[in-house]
């Protein structure tokens, strides 16, 4: 019955026993000589390898402020549907590549460590896990094919003779590192030859000393003979895997009386040492350490900084010379990426501590800073909050969006230059255009802060103020959160945020809410003005009436009133109405007029005819015209001062249906919507009645 279940079927499914079979490939020595001849590719080290996968995925070149830059797809994380994904931090992530890219051509960075350099919650981790899942991967694929060895051997444990065994090199070498070294050279000429010119396949280093072993025993047997001794080698196909503990490892700083540097070179196997008569004996040993099993892959060193100074001595060979000293053992050759990651406090300490000169002379530092666009950001809390994880539960509009600017604007510095606000700043650098200012205006701003997003509020803690606005008694009342709710939470957190001590700074992050509070307000009255003038019959003929008297203005000629049947002289009380809702001057007026001619007739010349919502100015200030003659009708400040009349209520109940159908509103978040607005509009009146 178990093996007709439908789960079963399911699992069957997905299983690929072809695929398995190509995956734990197995054969000869002499085996292997043939796929690298034929495919060189194997033969890559680990940088040429992390470089190439990232490359696998394409990339794309995009301009942003004048700039070329490269978008690698890999970094939007295809593995995980997006799970991963990072956003907003193109040019750290080219310095990345540009890293790999140096190191695969063998032009010195392969003997550096990578430190990724930045706050807390800025991706530093995500970019790692990228890297290791990437390559996890990359190597189950065709073109991301690596090959190990084990040895093997004639049984001869406890007494008893006969059957085989099959040692596995325990560091997962490449198996041409058994081929001696007087031919090494001549081999890789005859394979490199295949390869296309820039790229070059290169061998560094011996065999582990556990291979070295069993190798200069076989060749004492063999009385020399290499190719006998070849024959006690069978080559397989090895996938990468951190769950399994090879080619891709991780190591945490630990309490430092807890640190052992054997954890990253091995350490002596006690139970052998009576089977093999020595603790100096490599098979009474494991090679085991995080760098051990890291070899042919990546190993990532969280908090690298933190890390004992005599562990930071092993990294100083691992890096520079592609050396490991396991105890006892003479230095080992490891072929693997080295990447730590590292917070500000920790780095500013390394910079003051002189016996740390040597480790910061071996390092690459990127800076990965804080995302400073919004678009980006809203994306980063759009993974977490979108409405397919979110089930069940309303987000009004612009929730996440009010969150992520006032993260941003934590992270912006004061502009120097008069004249503009952080949040003009903020919309610049997020693709706005603002009068008076231009691209070279946007580069003068990011060149006076090169510091720019190395501080400020984590994503992490939007993250969280987020969720505890989604779990809040008032949430699940009404199945919705709103902006309010979660800038109530971002503001009641900053009272016993762990990372923020300074007053003067949080009364700054208050002051920068108002801020974000105010412009919400814009944002809503836009809405709601854009609602109920969408009448979208009422807009044609208003923008019909503009442009035919703003044709006979221009043409200095009189306008047929459809009424009367008179030829009557330009309403100048329309245009001017209109012209005003978007600051055009009196001053400037017949220029705006003789502009929105052109663009009718440049339009006409490439057979394309003016509609009203072609202009995206003279668009807004019809919108706004349109709001200010129906707001009356309306009566929307009635709604928070007295009971509302059937045909206003009718009226209200449409706009209320095209925030919903337009804007992303519910019914209840259109209602709230409405009567704050509302209330804004009554409080403006009342002012002007004072």
């Amino acid at each position: 019955m178990a093996k007709n279940n439908p789960l079963t079927s399911i699992i069957d499914r997905r299983l690929d026993a072809t695929q398995f079979r190509e995956q734990h490939w197995e054969g000869s020595f002499w085996d292997y000589l043939d796929i690298v001849m034929d495919q060189p590719a194997a033969l890559r080290n680990a940088f040429q390898r992390v470089y190439d996968m990232i490359l696998s995925y394409g990339s794309e070149p995009f301009t942003q402020f004048k700039q070329e830059l490269i978008r690698y797809k890999f970094f939007s994380d295809p593995l995980d549907n997006g799970a991963d994904a990072i956003f907003g931090l193109e040019r750290p992530l080219m310095q990345l590549v540009d890293f790999f890219k140096s190191a695969a051509q063998g032009y010195g960075t392969e003997r550096r460590i990578l430190l990724l350099h930045g706050p807390v919650g800025s991706s530093k981790s995500t970019m790692a896990r990228l890297l290791k899942k990437g390559l996890e991967h990359y190597s189950r694929s065709e073109a991301g094919r690596v090959y190990t060895y084990s040895w093997r051997l004639p049984r001869q444990r406890g007494g008893n003779d006969g059957g085989e065994e099959f040692l596995a090199c325990p560091m997962h070498e490449e198996p041409l590192l058994l081929v001696p070294r007087e031919a090494r050279a001549e081999v890789l000429e005859a394979i490199n030859d295949k390869l296309p010119e820039g790229r070059k396949v290169r061998l560094y280093g011996e065999a582990c000393p556990f291979c070295r072993k069993i190798y200069a025993d076989l060749m004492d047997e063999y009385d020399g003979d290499w190719r006998k001794v070849m024959d006690h080698v069978k080559v397989k196909r090895m996938i990468l895997s951190e769950k399994d503990r090879r080619g891709i490892g991780t190591f945490q700083p630990k309490d430092e009386k807890n640190q052992d540097s054997t954890e990253l070179t091995g350490d002596i196997n006690y139970r052998k040492i009576a089977e093999y008569g020595s603790d100096s004996d490599p098979r009474a040993f494991n090679f085991d350490g995080e760098l051990n099993i890291a070899n042919r892959g990546i190993v990532e060193f969280i908090e690298v900084l933190k890390l004992d100074v005599a562990f930071l001595y092993d990294l100083l060979g691992a890096s520079q010379e592609h050396l490991i000293k396991p105890k006892k053992f003479a230095q080992t050759y490891i072929d693997e990426v080295i990447l730590g990651h590292t917070n500000e406090p920790e780095y500013k300490k390394l910079q003051g501590n002189e016996m740390m000169e040597a480790f910061r002379d071996r390092t690459i530092k990127i800076d990965v800073p804080y995302n400073i666009r919004l678009d980006d950001e809203i994306k980063i809390y759009m993974k977490d909050f979108g409405p397919e994880k979110v089930k069940g539960m309303h987000i009004a509009p612009h929730t996440i969006e009010v969150a992520a600017m006032w993260a941003l604007l934590t992270r912006l510095a004061e502009p120097k230059k008069a004249g503009i606000s952080k949040l003009q700043k903020l919309k610049l650098y997020n693709g706005k255009s603002i009068p008076g200012f231009t691209e070279d205006s946007i580069k003068e701003l990011k060149e006076e802060a090169p510091r720019e997003g190395m501080q400020g509020i984590s994503p992490r803690y939007i993250q969280d103020k987020i969720s505890n606005s989604l779990v809040s008694h008032q949430a699940q009342l009404d199945k919705a959160i709103n902006p309010f709710m979660v800038m109530n939470e971002l503001e009641e957190g900053l009272h016993h945020h762990s990372l923020i001590t300074d007053e003067e700074l949080k009364k700054e992050y208050k002051e920068l809410l108002a801020v974000v509070r105010e412009e919400y307000e814009d944002i809503l009255k836009a809405e709601v003005q854009r609602a109920i003038s969408a009448d979208e019959d009422a807009i044609k003929r208003l923008a019909a009436n503009y442009i035919e008297n703003v044709r006979a203005y221009t043409q200095h000629e009189r306008v047929r009133n459809r009424y009367t049947g008179r030829d009557e002289d330009p309403d100048e009380r329309l245009m001017r109405s209109i012209e005003e809702k978007i600051d055009i001057p009196d001053s400037r007026k017949d220029d705006f007029r003789q502009e929105i001619m052109n663009y009718i007739g440049a339009l006409a010349l490439d057979g394309r005819k003016f509609e009203y919502n072609t202009n995206a100015r003279l668009l807004k200030a019809l919108e706004l015209k349109l709001f200010e003659d129906q707001r009356d009708t309306i009566k929307l400040k009635n709604l928070v001062s007295s009971v509302v009349d059937d045909e206003t209520q009718q009226k209200i109940d449409v706009v209320k249906q095209r925030l919903i159908k337009y804007f992303g509103y519910n019914e209840t978040s259109a209602t709230d919507v409405l009567n704050y607005v509302a209330s804004i509009f009554a409080r403006g009146d009342s002012k002007q009645d004072e």
